[in-house]
């Protein structure tokens, strides 16, 4: 649920509003996140943890003050930010999954433990859901009449209370067709669960695999621990599918 709210925040905001940046401060944002990261740890003796965070801060810092300059090179706008959202789930997950992994280990020596727990699972889980919900809520905001907006701005309403009093409540079949998909995959998870977890915090796809013992595989173990997993997304696929039928007949009767 807190993917699909933060999800149609950032695609209500590329909706209603212009972005610009330079493809340069995007650059810069790479060569100094990565160049930080490595003088930190090789020359200045941080940790990689410290040298991550330290570089990380500085790259933004530096991004955010290049963008307010005119820099050459192409600019970037609404478009290409969702193109960069969507892209996000064209690279295979095992890049992202070890890459997580490691950068969660290397949390855990600062003292914030995220592999095998309950916050690293959910951070996880967010930015893997994020590109399927800025792209799908995207096109729900983008059908909303923005006369109701403009006519809430009329008479001096916040920008948040916009959003929140109005975009949401229109959107609400959006938001729970695109909470339902992204509960799907999430359910379903496999790979960043089998990287993030180890025995606490494990999903129930990686509880089905290892449903084994000395004899071998446990098939009547997989077999009801299969069919707890399966109800929850059989009740969703129905609550889903009538929420289809029922927004069709909608529209074929206006």
């Amino acid at each position: 649920m807190l993917a699909t709210f933060i999800g149609a925040m950032a695609a209500y905001a590329l909706v209603r509003f212009t972005f610009r940046f330079r493809l340069l401060s995007a650059l810069i944002f790479v060569v100094v996140a990565f160049g930080g990261f490595l003088l930190g740890r090789n020359v200045l003796g941080f940790g990689q943890g410290i040298s991550l965070i330290y570089s990380f801060i500085a790259a933004l810092a530096l991004a955010v003050i290049s963008s307010r300059f005119r820099l050459p090179g192409p600019e970037l706008g609404n478009n290409d930010i969702v193109f960069w959202f969507v892209s996000q789930r064209m690279f295979p997950p095992i890049v992202a999954a070890f890459a997580l992994y490691l950068m969660y280990t290397e949390v855990g020596k600062l003292g914030f433990k995220l592999v095998d727990s309950y916050i690293g699972l959910t951070f996880a889980y967010i930015a893997f859901s994020l590109p399927i919900v800025v792209w799908l809520m995207r096109d729900f905001f983008e059908a909303l009449p923005i006369e109701v907006e403009e006519a809430a701005m009329v008479d001096n309403v916040p920008t948040w209370r916009i959003f929140f009093g109005i975009v949401l409540p229109m959107s609400k079949p959006g938001l729970i067709a695109t909470f339902m998909i992204t509960l799907a995959f999430v359910w379903n998870e496999f790979l960043f669960a089998l990287f993030l977890t180890s025995s606490k915090w494990q999903t129930l796809p990686i509880l089905v695999a290892g449903q084994n013992s000395q004899r071998g595989d446990e098939w009547w173990s997989i077999s009801a621990a299969a069919l707890v997993a399966i109800i929850p997304m059989m009740v969703m696929a129905g609550i889903l599918s009538r929420l289809m039928r029922s927004g069709l007949l909608l529209g074929a009767i206006k």
